[in-house]
């Protein structure tokens, strides 16, 4: 079984766009907080925004103007809307639940996706 299943990376030029979506279970989607961290290859994963149950977010100041966290209930679905994308944000992107602090600074989480591999080419 497979908690969350993230799908949408692919390889853009800078000034793209992507969506990234996030597929949950339902007891997981009520989770009181969900979000997007990133890992680089040889750097640690950091968060990238997190959204709670009331639709309040925080998000790294890194992406802040140009990536957008979103949720459709009804699909029990997280997204990311990633645009302006930069070669620095070249990454593999997880979707994670059941945050420990809701915040962006906080890494820990009872539920992970497998992530997806987003490429910005310069």
């Amino acid at each position: 079984q497979v908690d969350l299943v993230e799908s949408g990376g692919g390889s853009v030029q800078a000034g793209g766009s992507l969506r990234l979506s996030c597929a949950a279970s339902a007891a997981i989607y009520s989770s009181y907080c969900m979000g997007w961290f990133r890992q680089a290859p040889g750097k640690e994963r950091e968060g990238v925004v997190v959204i709670d149950r009331d639709g309040d977010t925080d998000y790294a100041d890194s992406v802040k103007g140009r990536f957008t966290i979103s949720k459709d209930n009804a699909k029990k679905t997280l997204f990311l809307q990633m645009n302006s994308l930069k070669p620095e944000d070249t990454a593999m992107y997880y979707c994670a639940a059941d945050l420990t602090v809701c915040s962006h600074f906080y890494r820990g989480a009872r539920y992970w996706g497998q992530g997806t591999q987003v490429t910005v080419s310069s």
